[in-house]
């Protein structure tokens, strides 16, 4: 799912595009045209799927062996058929017949064992390696110990795909639904060399849709039928034009000329739409959490990071009641720990992972606890006074909102205790972050499946994605227990997820804020989107204008 890039997150939200009666035809009804116009709050950063840091938007044009249906539920993509070896260890699919690019091209068993190698490739820099671990070989691969080509797939025909895998993963038949996992046409990233993926010419496309008028940069694009799409019959939307919309007052102007069916609302729109008909809230599997950074290149900062009373007085000085229903207002959650609630449920109870990874004294809000940690934490630093700033990216409206709310909450809270804010570009941001440059970061984690590894990858001390740094042997353990030895128990493996759960909790080396939950006005005549908390989260495959 978008590998959620600081605060903002790409939406792809729906226009109303009216058909015209025919000539001679004036007092018949004409069919409505079916077209779409979606804003984004920010432009696509890449179409090469090895690359990308998200896939809200292009799993509509990306299909691996499975696509990502109604509830979070697998449905079929481009395998007809599957099976899987008694050990659960080899899985065998068979890759349909009409499976075609969006040139012509068959879709081969060969473009799946090319394209896990290319995105492997460590010249390929894609951010999303990690996801392939649990597959043979990807973890040495992934740690620069062997060559891409030795990941555990193959061809054994020309529509035969057989994958190996180290051990039993739950989660893997979902994890093919990513578009992470689709195909690369070989012949294409060939012809074009340097030029492949700069522009949506430069590209083939294997799902129900494909890319144009894509330059590499902009803020217009468009999503168009992909006729070659096996399943094409069943898609009814001809185009999807979007164009990236800077804040929700533009887009709610938008909505009100009848140029979109679908806006997305601030925190202040909420509360004058919240009863209107077309008023909707779509829940997303999405954490927005602090991250800070315990290799900071300021080493007093540095030693006040690592400071866990610190930390632990920032969490407890936070009313995430107050955050989630007075100052944002738009249905967002408060959460329990770093995993949201409603994305997994314990196999033998079950009992919802956010309710068990719960810690008392971790993310409720508690000033009196906040003022004693803070004073050890003042004591243990030999300091009154402590500055930081926090990291935030300005392409989500609600930046700006949290980040003042948290500056507010805490130099309230904490006397002696001064947070400056840094609301810079997304772009700027991410990049910031990448690199180690910023005390906290306002930042959000996006579930890929419906699965608590999802969040618990994160943390682990070799994952890139660990901006911060933080490392902690105990959790990389227990984490690396549910990944192999405990991978074929369900019970034993859950168990050790909620125990690494609760040590983020107990030392706040992630700060959960809140839940997110976005709310829209979508007209009534848009019909057939597929919304899902976590993955590719806008599906248009069966989307259509009444």
């Amino acid at each position: 799912m978008r590998k959620w890039t600081g605060i903002g997150l790409v939406t792809a939200v729906v226009v109303l595009g009216l058909g015209l009666a025919a000539c001679g035809q004036s007092k018949t009804t004409a069919k409505p045209k079916q077209d779409l116009n979606l804003p984004a709050t920010a432009a696509l950063d890449t179409i090469d799927l090895a690359k990308a840091t998200g896939y809200g938007q292009t799993g509509n044009v990306f299909e691996s062996f499975y696509r990502l249906g109604k509830d979070g539920k697998v449905a079929p993509g481009l395998a007809d058929s599957a099976k899987v070896s008694a050990d659960q260890k080899t899985w065998t699919f068979h890759i349909r017949d009409n499976a075609k690019w969006s040139n012509g091209d068959p879709i081969t068993a060969q473009d799946f064992v090319y394209s896990w190698r290319r995105t492997l490739t460590p010249a390929t820099k894609s951010t999303y390696t990690y996801l392939f671990s649990g597959i043979k070989g990807a973890d040495k691969i992934i740690a620069g110990k062997a060559d891409p080509d030795t990941i555990g797939i193959h061809a054994k025909n020309r529509r035969t795909v057989v994958i190996q895998l180290d051990k039993p993963m739950a989660y893997f038949k979902i994890l093919m639904a990513y578009p992470l996992f689709a195909p690369q046409n070989q012949k294409v990233v060939d012809k074009y060399g340097k030029k492949y993926a700069t522009k949506s010419q430069y590209m083939v496309y294997s799902g129900p849709f494909k890319i144009q008028g894509w330059k590499g940069t902009g803020n217009t694009w468009s999503f168009v039928k992909n006729n070659q799409y096996w399943d094409h019959k069943v898609v009814k939307l001809q185009k999807i034009n979007y164009q990236v919309v800077a804040n929700p007052q533009t887009g709610l102007g938008l909505y009100q000329n009848k140029k979109l069916d679908f806006a997305q609302l601030s925190n202040e729109q909420v509360k004058n739409y919240k009863n209107n008909a077309a008023f909707k809230e779509y829940p997303y599997s999405i954490m927005i959490h602090l991250k800070y950074n315990f290799k900071d290149t300021d080493a007093t900062k540095r030693k006040q990071l690592s400071n866990q009373n610190l930390r632990q007085a920032i969490a407890l000085s936070l009313n995430r009641a107050e955050l989630t229903k007075k100052v944002l207002g738009d249905g967002s959650v408060t959460p329990t720990g770093f995993v949201t609630s409603g994305l997994a449920k314990n196999p033998k109870t079950g009992q919802d992972f956010a309710t068990e990874q719960a810690v008392k004294n971790t993310t409720t809000y508690n000033p009196q606890l906040a003022k004693q940690k803070w004073a050890a934490a003042q004591k243990q630093l030999g300091t009154k006074t402590v500055t930081l700033s926090i990291l935030a990216g300005n392409d989500d409206p609600m930046a700006s909102t949290v980040t003042q709310y948290l500056k507010g909450q805490l130099e309230k809270t904490l006397p002696g205790f001064k947070l400056n804010i840094q609301n810079v570009p997304a772009q700027v941001a991410q990049q910031r972050s990448q690199n180690g440059d910023f005390d906290i970061y306002l930042s959000h984690w996006g579930a890929d499946f419906n699965d608590p590894i999802s969040f618990m990858q994160i943390p682990v001390s070799s994952n890139s994605l660990n901006y911060g740094k933080w490392s902690n042997k105990t959790y990389d353990n227990l984490i690396q227990r549910a990944q192999n030895q405990d991978a074929a128990n369900p019970e034993r493996r859950w168990e050790d997820m909620v125990q690494a759960a609760k040590l983020i909790n107990k030392t706040q080396s992630f700060t959960p804020l809140y839940q997110a939950d976005y709310a829209y006005l979508q007209r009534t005549n848009v019909k057939g989107i597929i919304h899902n908390t976590a993955g590719t989260q806008w599906s248009y495959k069966y989307a259509y204008i009444k």
